[in-house]
């Protein structure tokens, strides 16, 4: 049975049916939290309890720690960006710890920054040390629970520069939870039933489920992020996002007549017709990302961010 850790301040809790009950552990970290399970286990017993409601909540998922991400991994996201699902690989890029965020807390958008952009994702938080070279047979004897993020994006610098490292890791690109799930073996079994869902403003921009859409499940990615990335318990894997986002591919005619000019021609026509791209966050959005299966057995909650732009 899944245990719904939250995180304050000052305090881990275990969301419970009658409340939010604090966890009596001394971790500081969610590394520390994970090596804890005992405490965790025990405040499923707890009759002192508070409404979740009342709870300020930040990140269950702690900095500093490692935060590595898949890129184009669900076949609506790779035919929209104009590629083959066939014969996308199976690659990695890496956030900044730093851009780690709560999941009510606002989306600071860069006074620099013209387009930035959504995309919710599942994030693996991982319980175990796995060393370089390590052999992982299943994903549950190396992930703990599941999480919901946000990969914000600011497209005009991820695009030019050809990666993703600043583009992907200003303070709050990366708002995750509200709660760590932690799974027994049996639930990823109902990983491919997760449904993944954001809306901007009350509209909804992606709506998918796991088990039609991602091209490389975590076993497959976690198993090839070993050959060359060390993680440890508390880091965060990120496992690619839905079609649905504001960039998406311009046409193939566009797209051919734009390879034959200068680069600095190519972005600057380029970057005039995305600013006309409503689709792009602005000030004052209300973002609200969501992951469930769609009878409620496994839950991940719902995180809502709002945009506030530096001037």
């Amino acid at each position: 049975m899944s245990l719904t850790v939250l995180r304050t301040a000052d305090a881990w809790y275990l969301d419970t049916p009658s409340g939010a009950a604090k966890i009596d552990t001394a971790a500081e970290t969610t590394a520390e939290l994970l090596g804890d399970r005992a405490a965790v286990t025990a405040a499923a017993g707890s009759e002192d309890t508070v409404p979740v409601s009342s709870l300020d909540l930040v990140s269950p998922v702690t900095a500093p720690c490692r935060v590595v991400a898949q890129m184009t991994n669900f076949t609506s996201h790779v035919t929209d960006a104009g590629m083959d699902p066939k014969t996308v690989p199976l690659t990695f890029f890496r956030k900044a710890s730093g851009s780690i965020s709560g999941p009510f807390d606002d989306v600071v958008k860069p006074a620099h920054v013209r387009l930035l952009d959504y995309e919710v994702e599942i994030g693996l938080v991982i319980g175990r040390e796995i060393p370089v070279g390590s052999e992982i047979t299943a994903p549950q004897d190396c992930v703990a629970g599941l999480v919901v993020t946000d990969d914000v994006s600011a497209r005009d610098i991820q695009l030019p520069q050809t990666q993703f490292y600043e583009a992907k890791s200003y303070p709050t690109f990366t708002p995750v939870g509200p709660a760590l799930v932690l799974l027994d073996a049996g639930e990823f079994g109902r990983f491919a039933d997760l449904r993944l869902r954001l809306s901007v403003n009350g509209t909804v921009r992606q709506n998918a489920v796991v088990g039609a859409d991602m091209i490389h499940r975590p076993l497959e990615a976690l198993h090839a992020l070993a050959r060359f990335q060390r993680l440890d318990p508390g880091d965060l894997v990120l496992t690619g996002t839905p079609a649905g986002t504001a960039l998406s591919a311009p046409p193939k005619a566009v797209e051919k007549l734009a390879a034959l000019l200068p680069p600095a021609l190519k972005w600057k026509l380029f970057f005039k017709g995305q600013a006309k791209n409503s689709k792009y966050l602005a000030d004052g959005d209300v973002v609200e990302a969501s992951i469930a299966t769609d009878d409620g057995a496994l839950d991940l909650g719902t995180q809502r961010t709002v945009v506030r732009c530096q001037r």
